[in-house]
């Protein structure tokens, strides 16, 4: 049988860290082994029934049996319009100011096709998301790490970055509240954020698929809530974490035309965009759904508080959790990430995410996921109590 070649392209896309970890949990769970599994950033909720049935009443119309619209249907992008200015007063142009994706991830990757050329610089924040590797990758531009340390509140520090790469950056992704460290961010850093952007002519790209979700009474702040934010980049949101509509696929990018101009080029020759029916479901969640976005709230709250508490009965103490639903929790002395994860794993069978496969500067931490009911959440704290580690 002949074998063909990758191209180099394919060859350049970064290793997938963590499905060495997904092979090993799968492994320990056929051998019958309980696993408690707080390193996914899979929902576990089901999408809320009202959003449901939407879809269900929607996929009986003939018009959406055909394609949808390239660049997806005007009502939509109106209700994303009108969600904006409930939830952040920011107001949208639905015709300029919004692309639909294909969830974020996939949004994610495109920009950097989208805007850059091959050797260019784009900042990162590290720790960060992984498939912002990935996107720069396809393109083979340069990712410029921006460390995030727990000294600055996980925020990067613009004094700390080379006047040089600032020039030739042409690219920049952000996003609070943070996947892996919880943190959030405030107008103020988004302010400075964008005088930067303006003097050096950095299209800035907002990850906000966690804005939803934030503690202390405390609504994450959206990028786009910064006077010219528009000016100089974009914000991406998706339902997925949201309305517990991961597996729907459902993002849309705001913000600068010129960038959502170039998202919608892209798409065009990627996609016919998402089934009208849920197109229509998502509209409906982004017009009804504030008391689910509440209730989710609530539930995230209540999970954190449970692993904290249950934490600190161990010893383990330090953890990072006011947006998100993670926990940024720090090793224990004489552990790496990566070792401390695979110590859970084995002795305690407890999944964690260790801190080095979000990049150079999460070495030391691990990531907690909220993803389990609280007794579960407690059972995985007393677990890794036994190892007497702290």
């Amino acid at each position: 049988m002949l074998e063909f070649e990758q191209s180099c392209t394919l060859k350049r896309l970064p290793e997938q860290f963590f499905a060495k970890l997904v092979q090993t949990t799968q492994a320990l769970v056929k051998q019958g082994h309980d696993v408690i599994n707080l390193g996914q950033g899979n929902p576990d909720l089901p999408t809320p029934d009202f959003i449901v049935e939407a879809l269900q009443e929607a996929s009986e119309h003939p018009k959406f049996h055909k394609y949808s619209p390239f660049q997806g249907y005007p009502f939509l992008k109106e209700a994303i319009a009108d969600f904006y200015q409930r939830e952040y007063q920011v107001e949208i142009d639905p015709e300029t100011e919004v692309a639909i994706m294909f969830g974020s991830k996939t949004g994610l990757v495109e920009i950097s096709q989208c805007l850059l050329n091959p050797k260019e610089k784009v900042l990162v924040p590290d720790p960060g998301y992984p498939d912002y590797m990935s996107g720069i990758a396809l393109t083979d531009a340069l990712p410029i790490h921006m460390p995030l340390k727990e000294e600055n509140q996980f925020l990067p520090d613009y004094k700390q970055i080379a006047e040089t790469d600032l020039d030739d950056a042409k690219l920049m992704f952000l996003n609070y509240p943070n996947n892996p460290t919880a943190a959030t961010a405030t107008k103020d850093f988004f302010d400075q954020t964008i005088d930067l952007a303006k003097k050096h002519h950095i299209c800035v790209v907002h990850d906000f698929a966690y804005g939803a979700i934030g503690f202390e009474d405390k609504k994450p702040q959206s990028f786009l809530q910064s006077e010219e934010a528009k000016d100089v980049g974009i914000e991406m949101y998706t339902l997925s974490k949201t309305f517990n509509m991961a597996g729907w696929r459902v993002a849309f990018a705001v913000g600068n035309p010129s960038v959502i101009k170039a998202i919608e080029l892209i798409q065009d020759h990627y996609y016919v965009s998402i089934f009208g029916a849920i197109q229509s479901a998502a509209k409906t969640a982004l017009d009804k759904g504030k008391s689910a976005i509440h209730a989710l709230n609530h539930t995230y709250k209540e999970r954190r508080d449970t692993f904290l508490q249950q934490a600190e009965k161990i010893g383990w103490q330090g953890g990072t959790a006011s947006g998100s639903f993670f926990i940024w929790m720090p090793t224990p002395k004489g552990y790496t990430s990566e070792a401390f994860a695979n110590l859970l794993l084995e002795k305690a069978h407890v999944v964690v995410a260790p801190g080095n496969g979000f990049g150079p500067s999460g070495e030391g931490y691990v990531r907690i996921g909220l993803l389990g009911e609280p007794e579960r959440l407690r059972e995985a704290c007393d677990r890794i109590g036994k190892l007497s580690l702290f």
